[in-house]
């Protein structure tokens, strides 16, 4: 399952990234895949990018709900057993993918975004 994201617990995600969070911000739903992470908290999207051998070096990135333009869910099939996450930001023309493993209910990641972004 490398490359496919599996889901966190939303408050071990909160003490893992408590310090990228705003006052009074909390996370509805947070994913792993392989070292790297995305969270979505009740403001943004937070996605954070382990560089290196040893991923020290990290990136976080931060989309605002009202950033996201579009997004699209696919769900798995019988050959293709991964779900697939787009989202569209208003400042890019290609879409951000992620892939989520059988494992992830992808129905409630489309709840999530559709409850967020407006």
């Amino acid at each position: 399952m490398m490359g496919n994201a599996s889901k966190l617990d939303p408050r071990a995600a909160a003490q893992e990234f408590g310090r990228l969070l705003s006052q009074g911000e909390q996370i509805h739903a947070a994913y792993q895949l392989v070292r790297d992470s995305f969270l979505f908290t009740d403001r943004r999207l937070i996605l954070v990018d382990k560089q290196g051998m040893t991923g020290k070096k990290v990136e976080y990135h931060s989309i605002p709900y009202k950033a996201i333009t579009q997004f699209s869910v696919e769900t798995a099939g019988h050959f293709d057993l991964d779900a697939e996450l787009k989202i569209w930001v208003s400042s890019s023309d290609a879409p951000i993918s992620k892939q989520f493993g059988k494992g992830v209910d992808v129905y409630e990641v489309q709840a999530l975004l559709a409850a967020f972004v407006r």
